[in-house]
């Protein structure tokens, strides 16, 4: 096997866990690893550290698939790891043999390194899978990872396999973007999920993501107790996740604001199969529905929230749950001064008493580098703010201690006066 020699000093991190060697850790190889070959990983003694996949194109130069010198990369470890992952999420109460469960049907099987399986992003909406290949060494293992889910998987009904490789990091790894049918049928152009009792239709194969924002299931649902009879705005609402929920904890207006009218439309498909759920909820269920309950505003959220300031609009409750800002450590002082410029304009059209819901998504800001962007905006705009909830990504997308860069998503609950 090919061997990837570190430099004096360097192992630390690798004895410790963490799934990445990046070039500048790396003295020499032996034996011509190619991109995408597996490689054994020696201190500069030579001793064995680890084994993972091998990339010359990329800075991370090696993803770690095991610290156990006796593990191969068999068809039988793929198995085994995938198996794994799948039933973590078995005990917290999603999927299993049969049917899946009727509350929530779609949620995270794999999360990549944080499941021991750099690369590799697996969802699970209904009877589909949704699978992306992010890195070289596990797109050269696509065919045994497919065998190897539908070993894993074979009594749980899986009626097809689609890739959703289309995301800009594969560039990195020198890959083309991908999408389409791996294995089994193609989805539909929309296909019904439930989460935790509410059905959402979701676009498999062109939707953000691999078609949903499955890792904000729980804090959609700690939004609710936040709602009754409250006007309530959802900035870059996608398909109105947040805003079915709201509805459904007894708002009594939700003003949607995207910048894609393909998400808007989705949005008002969502609202409505759902709307004589909800309506049970609201004291005045002949409200829901009629027209002006829900507002759907295509545009800019930063010009459309500075519009709604200037026309002095508040509201009850606020969400902002913007895309990745940061995509580099280059970009971050750049997103900060977004992150921080739309909180600041959240503040401006929240009622005393009302509460701001407020997000990054973005790996290269820290949950403390935004907690003090968002005490940034606070002190501009002269308001007062306790934080009242902290949030972050759903259990279905584990972060392993050895990786925090696997805590991507970040959130604060603020009580505003």
């Amino acid at each position: 096997m090919s061997t990837v020699v570190l430099k004096k000093g360097r192992a630390k991190p690798v004895l410790r866990r963490h799934p990445w060697i990046f070039s500048g850790a790396i003295h020499h190889t032996e034996n011509d690893p190619q991109s995408g070959d597996i490689v054994d990983v020696l201190d500069a003694g030579h001793n064995w550290l680890a084994r993972g996949y091998f990339n010359e194109a990329s800075q991370i130069r090696v993803r770690i698939l095991t610290w156990d010198q006796t593990q191969n990369m068999t068809q039988a470890f793929w198995e085994r790891r995938l198996a794994r992952a799948i039933s973590a999420r078995r005990a917290l109460g999603l999927g299993g043999p049969g049917p899946p469960d009727s509350a929530t049907t779609a949620y995270r099987i794999v999360h990549a390194e944080s499941d021991y399986l750099p690369g590799l992003i697996v969802d699970r909406y209904g009877n589909w899978l949704a699978i992306q290949f992010l890195t070289l060494g596990m797109d050269r293992r696509r065919t045994e990872l497919i065998d190897a889910l539908l070993t894993v998987l074979e009594r749980e009904r899986i009626r097809g396999i689609y890739e959703r490789s289309d995301v800009a990091v594969r560039e990195k790894e020198g890959l083309a973007q991908r999408t389409g049918v791996l294995w089994g049928e193609e989805p539909p152009e929309t296909i019904e999920i439930q989460e935790n009792g509410h059905r959402f239709l979701v676009d498999l194969r062109a939707g953000h993501k691999t078609g949903f924002y499955l890792d904000q299931r729980d804090n959609r649902a700690r939004l609710v107790h936040h709602c009754g009879e409250a006007e309530v705005l959802d900035a870059f609402a996608f398909t109105g996740g947040f805003a079915v929920y709201a509805a459904a904890g007894g708002a009594c207006r939700v003003t949607l604001v995207d910048s894609s009218r393909s998400s808007l439309e989705m949005a008002r498909r969502n609202v409505a199969i759902n709307s004589s759920a909800a309506a049970d909820r609201v004291r005045n269920p002949s409200l829901l529905g009629s027209k002006g309950v829900f507002d759907y505003v295509e545009g800019d959220v930063f010009q459309v929230l500075r519009h709604f300031r200037s026309e002095s609009r508040r509201f009850d409750v606020v969400i902002l749950d913007p895309p990745k800002l940061a995509h580099s450590r280059g970009e971050v002082e750049r997103a900060s001064r977004a992150y921080k410029d739309v909180n600041l304009l959240a503040l401006d059209l929240l009622r005393s008493g009302g509460v701001l819901f407020t997000f990054s998504c973005s790996g290269r800001v820290s949950a403390d580098l935004f907690q003090k962007i968002v005490f940034g905006a606070v002190a501009d705009s002269g308001r007062k703010a306790q934080i009242i909830g902290s949030m972050t990504q759903g259990p279905d997308h584990p972060v392993a201690l050895t990786f925090p860069e696997g805590a991507y998503l970040k959130g604060l609950i603020c009580r505003v006066w």
